[in-house]
């Protein structure tokens, strides 16, 4: 549910009664993952999705159940379900779900408001369920915070929650979303609770190195993928917040001095439209040593061995080099600034999630991978190489 978390936080702050329906299982092919949520108040007004529409109105009407009876509920649909055409989840995949009752005197009101403030704060933040075990346990709920302090109980032992605690501790350093089994006693022993844990961590980093007008649609369409956006020139007569208002950052500096000072990490993304040496090589030198899940510089192919040899003088390894996805982005045939961010976008994409870059219907893959295949929170999949083809507007 933190995924709908400024909505809710507003639902709480009104006094309203609602209940919340949260993906918290996926087999097979799925529009949308673990943690998806869908909300219902006592007017009927909803929120969110689980499905992209395939079960929406089931689950609006187990929304709907939860809050007059006051029970929370999991529930499964698949395509094997003999109902699965009526509810329209046909894609193949099954989902399980999670529906719990959010009253304004339930006892897990207070953790949630916890939870879902902090992710609407941009805090990093977990919260954890119990979706299998004894019906007294199910939706049960602790919110954890970085330090390991959590609000909630679970109904059972202390040694339970502080357990559960640690365990959801690890998912959200990690900024992941997933389950773990649990004891009611708090050990990992013959378990007899399964525990879902929703992890919301900052937005992820988009360095734009070059405050040119390719840099202010790729601005746009950051935002729009849901990054914290950074624009960063030496130059002060283009940095500025006239020509960036999108942008949440505006940096004057060189750009190797400032990476070297700033925060980066393997979910941050790092775009360098500058081509030009005396900018671009220090600062891919600097970058391709720091963690990061997608490293692309601007340039046409001869920009881009000029820019190759330059950075082998420096002594970057060729494990290093392999990092750089350059002339960057997809082949689009792009020709507009919008367009040349569409396709560094979609290699940014592409990247992340360890897609092919092809066509759909000229593909075999599934149309949903399996993110259990990539590493934690978007980094690049150890079987991606980079280099990807330039976009057509880059490529001159």
């Amino acid at each position: 549910m933190l995924d709908i978390a400024d909505e809710l936080n507003r639902w709480l702050e009104e006094g309203r009664d609602f209940a919340v329906a949260t993906v918290v299982a996926v087999s097979g092919s799925a529009p949308r993952g673990p943690g998806a949520a869908l909300a219902v108040d006592a007017d009927g007004t909803a929120i969110g999705s689980v499905s992209g529409g395939c079960v929406e109105g089931a689950v609006y009407d187990l929304c709907a159940q939860a809050l007059k009876d006051g029970q929370a509920v999991r529930e499964r649909f698949g395509y094997s379900d003999e109902d699965a055409f009526a509810v329209g989840l046909t894609c193949g995949g099954i989902l399980d779900i999670l529906v719990t009752p959010v009253p304004a005197d339930g006892l897990d009101r207070k953790t949630v408001q916890v939870a879902l403030s902090s992710a609407a704060r941009g805090e990093a933040v977990a919260l954890a369920r119990v979706i299998g075990g004894p019906a007294e346990f199910l939706g049960r709920a602790l919110a954890v915070r970085q330090d390991g302090s959590h609000d909630g109980q679970l109904g059972g032992h202390p040694d339970l929650d502080r357990a559960v605690a640690n365990e959801t501790r690890s998912l959200l350093d990690a900024g992941r979303t997933g389950t773990f089994d649990m004891a009611r006693d708090g050990s990992r022993c013959e378990p007899d609770l399964t525990v879902f844990v929703e992890s919301s961590v900052p937005p992820p980093r988009m360095l734009v190195f070059g405050a040119i007008d390719f840099a202010a649609a790729l601005v746009r369409v950051g935002k729009f993928l849901g990054y914290h956006v950074t624009v960063c020139d030496a130059r002060p007569v283009f940095a500025t917040r006239t020509r960036f208002p999108e942008a949440d950052d505006i940096v004057v500096d060189w750009p190797h001095r400032y990476l070297h000072r700033t925060r980066t990490d393997d979910r941050t993304v790092v775009c360098v439209l500058t081509h030009d040496a005396k900018f671009d090589v220090p600062l891919l030198e600097a970058a391709l040593r720091l963690p990061a899940a997608y490293i692309g510089a601007m340039g046409s192919r001869r920009t881009h061995a000029d820019r190759d040899r330059r950075l082998r003088d420096t002594g970057l390894t060729e494990a290093e080099l392999t990092r750089l996805h350059s002339p960057i982005g997809l082949d689009l045939g792009a020709r507009t600034p919008e367009e040349t961010a569409l396709s560094i976008a979609a290699e940014i994409v592409t990247t992340r999630h360890g897609g092919t870059g092809l066509p759909l219907s000229a593909s075999h893959t599934p149309i949903h991978h399996d993110r259990t295949d990539l590493q934690v929170n978007g980094n690049i999949s150890p079987a991606l190489t980079a280099g990807a083809a330039t976009a057509g507007a880059l490529s001159a």
